[in-house]
């Protein structure tokens, strides 16, 4: 969303300067720099300025402005390129064999970042619900520390919850949020029905359903390891942390946080984790720690860097057996 803002307001910008400047001139008032426009047009205002000279019938004859048209087209096929990159949505399914009597359709949320996915995030929610899930987990980061809307979050609860049982963890950016507005939200969620899953865990009946919030993954103390009595499935937000899961006796693990590197190289692999470590040896998919199973999403929203490339948000669907 950062990428929507900047174009709109830097396009709103431009067009906004063109028409002022046209104005100046009829008035033979002190003029807008013509490196000024011109700057506005290169850091991605084009299609705002070039409507600015077709509407107000500005700068059209200079010379120096004709690569403003060619800025436009530019920006036009760059932006439906992020655009498309940053909101298709796909999903990803997964198998994992632990044993269940009855089968188990889990679908998770991870990284949602205040992305929005149609207007009360109706694109997200009916991929959700065409998966048919028996619970549908969130593993963190459901809002942005950077454009936080606790709103935008609110709605794609609001709608989740009617579809299956919602189960919650926090992310980095809840803690970093941490204060009055956080607790509110998540008393919102409570009121919802959302169970928040922060180092606390559910009996599920045929296996146990954990959880870990990720203010405590450097220190955790909450409850010690799980016998071999049933599966344990664990939610937490930051895959680097396997050693504690495995520890705790974890058989299959939802993770998230890595953003799928941000931008994937194909034949090398993600770029970037949320850490700055760069070409992460692990930034997607399923692998095995032991006898830990850890399946880390890409997630869906974007935070300090806008854009995904060659990485389209992620739904993750896991089939349990």
């Amino acid at each position: 969303m950062i990428l929507v803002y900047w174009l709109v307001l830097v396009n709103l910008i431009a067009f906004v300067m063109y028409g002022l400047d046209k104005a100046y001139a009829k008035k033979g008032a002190r003029r807008i720099p013509e490196r000024s426009l011109l700057f506005w047009a290169w850091i991605g205002g084009s299609i705002g300025a070039f409507l600015g000279m077709k509407l107000f019938h500005h700068k059209t004859l200079k010379v120096k402005f004709v690569v403003v048209p060619v800025l436009a087209v530019l920006e036009i096929v760059i932006c439906g390129f992020c655009l498309y990159q940053n909101y298709h949505l796909t999903v990803t399914e997964y198998e994992a064999d632990l044993g269940l009597e009855n089968d188990l359709t889990i679908v998770q949320v991870s990284d949602l970042h205040n992305q929005i996915f149609g207007i009360g995030e109706s694109a997200l929610l009916k991929k959700i619900e065409a998966a048919d899930p028996d619970l549908i987990v969130v593993t963190g980061d459901a809002v942005d520390k950077t454009h936080t809307s606790y709103s935008i979050s609110l709605s794609f609860f609001k709608g989740a919850v009617k579809i299956a049982p919602v189960y919650y963890i926090t992310g980095n950016h809840e803690v970093f949020l941490r204060g009055p507005k956080t607790d509110a939200f998540m008393d919102d969620l409570r009121a919802l029905g959302v169970v928040i899953l922060d180092d606390t865990y559910v009996d599920m009946g045929g296996y146990v359903l954990a959880g870990i919030g990720d203010a405590s993954l450097g220190s955790f103390n909450a409850y010690g390891p799980f016998s071999d009595e049933k599966p344990v499935i664990m939610l937490a937000h930051e895959p680097q942390y396997h050693s504690l899961y495995e520890s705790l006796g974890a058989d299959l693990v939802l993770t998230g946080h890595f953003h799928g590197g941000q931008i994937i190289i194909p034949g090398v692999g993600g770029l970037v984790s949320p850490e700055f470590e760069f070409l992460p040896d692990y930034y997607e998919g399923m692998r095995s720690f032991g006898s830990t199973t850890v399946i880390l999403s890409r997630g869906l929203g974007n935070s300090i860097i806008p854009v995904r490339i060659n990485n389209y948000p992620e739904l993750v669907v896991v089939k349990v057996h």
